[in-house]
């Protein structure tokens, strides 16, 4: 009598695979207006204490604010921007996000 032979069958794997790319959802922009409101040196002390920034980048984003009537003073993801817009709002800015073009 002879052993019965064994036949293992290849397993078979399941492969997912997606066409759709997945890009992480930024660049966004917070962006303040100018107002007829706040003063320069106010605008330029938010920059820097909300911000961190430096006198100098705080006064030139000021300046843009003031002669161009915006200025793009931060940039990432959406959920970020818009924490930003609203902490702006509550120094009393005009601040608004969008996404970056």
């Amino acid at each position: 009598m002879t052993a019965p032979t064994l036949s293992l069958a290849p397993v078979e794997q399941e492969v997912t695979s997606t066409d759709e790319v997945v890009a992480p959802d930024v660049p966004w922009v917070t962006i303040v207006w100018n107002d007829p409101v706040n003063l320069m040196t106010y605008v330029t002390w938010v920059f820097e204490t909300y911000f961190g920034y430096a006198r100098a980048k705080a006064e030139k984003l000021m300046m843009d604010v003031h002669v161009k009537g915006r200025a793009v003073v931060s940039n990432g993801a959406r959920e970020t921007m818009e924490r930003d817009a609203e902490a702006l709002q509550g120094y009393g800015l005009w601040a608004t996000f969008e996404k970056d073009s």
